[in-house]
């Protein structure tokens, strides 16, 4: 770990000095990449070179550093094995991998929450419009908590998968992942994390919470666009029938039969993104230098300055509690249009937020709401930031 203080950590991230003033507060979207991420991917364009398949010294090399940046992403989640970790270009990707890949019988019920990501809620309505599985939706509570008796209703005999977010991009709420998991795995059934907020910013031990599946994205850690890890044990794995087939996926064919290569490779198809691979390792190595504690409890002290002062003249989505949605505001404001809030903070006060549905159209379909503006914070990000971002509010309110 490092001495850390955001003004000093801002000093590793090229985007501070081209975009001097600029506050960021859309980090659940994407985050930014520091010198040592870009430094790699450039590294790797120097000396280019395919993994997996020629056998001169460039890319043996090649192949080396693939193999490093695997056990240093297996290490960064603590799973078991290399053969648990796939490539994908992101978490959708790897949720669609599942979902695609495991075979279901009719009958088969799939649970997820009421306030999913598209990328976890459409791949389920599609299996069921083909009427290969049966899916279930799970309300929250009224303050947008996990409603775990409800849950333990839902599960029958039948539930082959539950598939959550581990922490919600609507209005980050982090589920009782290992309480979830553990009464799922009373029943016989799968469980499957979409992790894509909750790997930037919290410790992710799979040995420890016993996820059949997690998934997660690099873009939301400072690691390169286009980069994403589908975990999954290693006995569940050799379960799937993989979807994406061709080079790299198998160790033979004649024009009737193929033989799969072990795990991970055969879920691995084509050309990788060598350099995006290299570039996610990177950031990890990044983040364990400042440490994922010091990052959660960075986010907590300033999402607490933006609640304070804020809760009395907005409508806060989730708890009011700011512990409770770690690094994220999400808000309403009455009689005010969400995205002209969003382009008021843009071009008045060079505050980057997102306004909209942010994925989760269903809920707030369900809501009867346009949507919402989205504070996100990250550690880089400052208390001067989180004051400014108050300000600018309270301003916009005084103005209607």
């Amino acid at each position: 770990m490092i001495f850390f203080t955001p003004e000093k950590i801002r000093q590793d991230f090229p985007f501070f000095k081209h975009n001097p003033g600029v506050t960021y507060f859309d980090n659940a979207c994407m985050t930014l990449k520091p010198q040592t991420v870009i430094d790699a991917l450039q590294d790797y364009y120097n000396h280019s070179a395919c993994a997996g398949r020629s056998h001169h010294q460039l890319a043996e090399n090649i192949n080396e550093k693939i193999l490093n940046a695997r056990t240093t992403i297996r290490k960064f989640i603590n799973a078991h094995h290399n053969e648990e970790i796939l490539f994908t270009r992101n978490t959708t990707e790897g949720i669609n991998l599942l979902a695609q890949s495991m075979q279901f019988q009719p009958g088969d019920e799939v649970i997820i929450t009421d306030k999913e990501h598209n990328s976890n809620l459409v791949p389920w309505i599609r299996l069921q419009k083909k009427k290969k599985i049966t899916l279930k939706i799970l309300p929250s509570n009224k303050d947008n908590t996990f409603n775990f008796a409800a849950y333990e209703q839902l599960l029958t005999e039948k539930t082959k998968l539950v598939a959550l977010h581990h922490r919600s991009n609507l209005d980050g709420v982090t589920l009782p992942a290992k309480k979830i998991i553990q009464k799922a795995h009373d029943n016989n059934t799968l469980v499957m994390l979409d992790g894509a907020q909750a790997t930037p910013s919290m410790e992710i031990n799979l040995k420890e919470l016993d996820a059949d599946f997690y998934a997660f994205s690099g873009h939301k850690l400072c690691g390169p666009t286009g980069t994403g890890i589908l975990y999954g044990k290693k006995e569940q794995l050799e379960q799937l029938e993989p979807y994406n087939l061709g080079g790299e996926t198998v160790t033979n064919t004649t024009y009737d039969h193929y033989e799969l290569k072990p795990l991970p490779e055969r879920f691995e198809a084509g050309l990788q993104d060598y350099a995006g691979i290299l570039g996610l390792a990177a950031a990890i190595n990044y983040l364990k230098k400042i440490g994922m504690d010091t990052i959660s409890n960075h986010e907590e002290k300033l999402n607490k300055i933006m609640t304070e002062e804020l809760k009395e003249v907005i409508t806060i989505l989730g708890p009011e509690d700011h512990k409770q949605r770690s690094n994220i505001l999400s808000f309403t404001i009455q009689n005010l249009d969400i995205h002209n809030i969003a382009r008021i903070l843009s071009t008045g006060e060079k505050i980057m937020t997102r306004s909209g549905a942010h994925c989760v159209h269903a809920w707030f379909n369900n809501h009867q709401l346009p949507g919402s503006i989205r504070a996100s914070i990250y550690f880089y990000n400052t208390e001067a930031e989180a004051q400014h971002f108050v300000e600018a509010v309270r301003n916009i309110i005084k103005l209607q």
